[in-house]
C-alpha cells in the first residue's frame, strides 16, 4: 500500500456525508500530526477533490469528485441495461424506484428515477444510505454475508426504527434469502419505506439492488407492487445474461445467529 494515497484516502472517507471539518480535527480522526495533513489537504485541494470553507477554515469535499462520481456511475453496465426497467416500474407503480450497488458498507444510488407526477423531488443518484438501514443494502448483504465483515462494530442508528443489532438482522437477512426480497420499513428516514430485490449478471452472483420507494402509510407493498418489482429485477438480470431468478444463495447459513455457547 501506498502510504501517501491511503492517508489522501482517509481524509476523503472522513470528509463524507456532508461533513465539513478542520485541520485539527482531521488530524484527530486520522490519527496523523496536523501538519501533515495539511499539506495533504492542500495538495487534494489543488485538484478540486477538497475544497476550503468560503468564509472559514474547515474543508469539504470538493467539486472534482462530483465529476468523477460521474463517470464511474456512468460505466456501470448494471446502470445501463436497467434504466429502461425502473423508468417502466416507475411509471407504472407511480412510485420512484432506485438502483444501488456496494460502495464500501454503504450503499450508493446509482440511478434514480423520482416519482412521474410531476412534483418537485431531489435527484438521488450519488447518494449513499448505510447498508443495514436500506432494503437495497439488506439485499447485497443477504446474497453476499461475507460483506457484514465489512459494517462497523456499532451500527449507526438513523432513526428509531433502524436496525442496530447485529444478530438480529443476521435473522433478516436470513429471511431474505429465503423470500428473494428486503424491506426497510422507516429505518433510514422517517415516513419513508421500501422494497428491493436483488439483480444477478451472467456469473448467476448478485451485482445490484432494485428498490421501490413509499410512503410508510402504505406499507406494507401490495402482492401487485411485489410482482412488478420481481418482473424487473427480472428482466434487468436477463440482460446481464443470468439464467436463474431470483438467485440462489450459496451461502445462507453464514447469517445465521451462532449458536449459543454452552455453559
Amino acid at each position: 500500500m501506498i502510504q501517501a494515497i491511503d492517508r489522501a484516502a482517509q481524509i476523503l472517507l472522513k470528509l463524507q456525508g456532508s461533513r465539513h471539518l478542520g485541520i485539527t480535527e482531521l488530524a484527530s480522526a486520522v490519527g496523523l500530526p496536523p501538519s501533515t495533513v495539511h499539506g495533504i489537504v492542500k495538495s487534494l485541494s489543488q485538484h478540486g477533490l477538497v475544497a476550503k470553507e468560503s468564509n472559514g477554515n474547515r474543508y469539504m469535499l470538493g467539486p472534482a469528485l462530483l465529476k468523477l462520481s460521474s463517470v464511474y456511475l456512468d460505466s456501470l453496465d448494471v446502470r445501463a441495461r436497467s434504466m429502461r426497467w425502473t423508468r417502466e416500474l416507475s411509471r407504472r407503480s407511480g412510485l420512484s424506484t432506485r438502483l444501488g450497488v456496494k460502495l464500501f458498507n454503504e450503499v450508493i444510488i446509482a440511478h434514480h428515477d423520482p416519482r412521474p407526477d410531476g412534483s418537485e423531488q431531489m435527484l438521488e443518484t450519488g447518494l449513499v444510505i448505510p447498508m443495514h438501514a436500506s432494503a437495497m443494502g439488506k439485499v447485497l448483504l443477504a446474497y453476499h454475508p461475507e460483506d457484514l465483515d465489512d459494517l462497523p462494530s456499532s451500527l449507526r442508528s438513523l432513526t428509531g426504527d433502524t436496525i442496530t443489532d447485529l444478530g438480529i438482522l443476521r435473522t433478516e437477512l436470513h429471511d431474505v434469502a429465503e423470500q428473494g426480497f428486503a424491506t426497510e420499513h422507516d429505518e433510514a428516514i422517517l415516513g419513508e419505506s421500501s422494497v428491493a430485490v436483488p439483480v444477478a449478471d451472467q456469473s448467476g452472483g448478485v451485482v445490484a439492488a432494485i428498490a421501490v420507494v413509499l410512503p410508510s402509510n402504505e406499507f406494507p407493498p401490495q402482492d401487485s407492487l411485489l410482482n412488478d418489482l420481481r418482473e424487473t429485477g427480472r428482466n434487468i438480470s436477463r440482460e446481464l445474461g443470468s439464467s436463474v431468478w431470483p438467485p440462489i444463495s450459496s451461502s445462507g447459513t453464514l447469517l445465521l445467529p451462532p449458536p449459543p455457547q454452552s455453559a
